[in-house]
């Protein structure tokens, strides 16, 4: 009975959340490891040689990750 009563309550919270809220749960967390890869980046950008160029890959991969959030949020659900 309680799982029952569980996926009916899910069922209408879903039913009542519009699309953009359910896109928006699925990108946030994207955003935000692509946030963090920018922080590890920017950090290891102060050791000589590699640091740089380690920056712009985490900065590339950030980049990345945002423009297929986008999409994700522009599906019309």
């Amino acid at each position: 009975m309680k799982t029952l009563t569980r996926i009916v309550l899910l069922s209408l919270l879903v039913s009542l959340l519009s699309g953009c809220f359910l896109t928006k749960i699925v990108t946030t967390p994207m955003r935000l490891v692509g946030s963090a890869g920018t922080v590890v980046g920017s950090t290891l950008s102060v050791l000589p040689v590699v640091g740089n160029p380690i920056n712009d890959v985490f900065r590339e991969a950030n980049a990345s990750i945002d423009k297929v959030a986008d999409r994700i949020d522009d599906i019309p659900i």
